[in-house]
């Protein structure tokens, strides 16, 4: 007997969208242990059970949502969200959730969330996260006659202007780099994205886009702050985001 590609449960009240979502994972081999449609009974069953490598959960359900439930258990089981909205990625990610799916989830969208979870299972799921890596993602930034450390993850985006690199965490600070070449180098493992030839995006402090003129889009920031990314940036930002 062949051996599921993955246990899961799925927790979605929208009945339809529970079933789509069902059939999906089971057309790419994983075994539906358990489906809801609130967040009570999912707090309930997994009380009394373990045997599941991850959790599909729609953010907002009925008595308990899925972010209360990511944030009791994202150190034992691996954790996918689902929504409508994107700007929900980024609670999202700093609850450590393996991934988010847009509604209405592809099946290859979901194959990515899948190999994600793949790629952690075993102790990584069961266990609480490892250690951090020695080096810490900060970076220096002038401050008056000195320098601040800053960091990486509560940055938004970097921005180059006239061989001077400005970083915006909060605030628009200057940073020793000269080029979004230099940044990249110094966080290689991060996942930023070029979305402008001055412009270097941290994806997960993006909350939303808006079309701009051109097959450009404007960038909605975790903050507030907009920015505008170019015609050949705009679809690599998509793609990464899932949409």
């Amino acid at each position: 007997m062949t051996e599921p590609r993955l246990r899961v449960i799925v927790a979605e009240d929208e009945e339809l969208i529970r079933r789509r979502l069902v059939r999906l994972l089971q057309e790419a081999g994983c075994v539906v242990v358990e489906s809801f449609s609130e967040g009570n009974s999912v707090m309930t069953w997994l009380q009394n059970h373990r045997d599941v490598d991850a959790l599909f959960l729609d953010i907002h359900m009925p008595n308990v949502d899925g972010l209360a439930i990511l944030e009791a258990y994202r150190s034992q089981f691996a954790i996918v969200l689902v929504t409508a909205f994107a700007e929900h990625a980024v609670g999202a990610f700093d609850m450590d959730a393996v991934d988010y799916l847009l509604k209405p989830v592809t099946a290859s969208r979901l194959e990515r969330a899948l190999k994600r979870i793949e790629s952690r299972k075993g102790p990584q799921v069961q266990s609480p996260p490892p250690a951090m890596p020695a080096k810490p993602m900060r970076y220096p930034v002038h401050a008056g006659e000195g320098i601040v450390l800053v960091d990486l993850h509560k940055t938004t985006y970097f921005e180059v202007e006239n061989d001077v690199v400005w970083a915006h965490a909060g605030a628009r600070m200057r940073t020793q780099w000269k080029s979004l070449g230099e940044v990249e180098a110094a966080f290689p493992t991060s996942g930023m994205l070029r979305i402008h030839r001055h412009l270097l995006v941290r994806p997960e402090a993006v909350i939303g886009l808006k079309p701009s003129a051109g097959g450009r889009v404007f960038v909605r920031l975790m903050g507030g702050e907009e920015i505008e990314a170019s015609r050949g940036g705009a679809p690599r930002l998509r793609e990464r985001l899932g949409l």
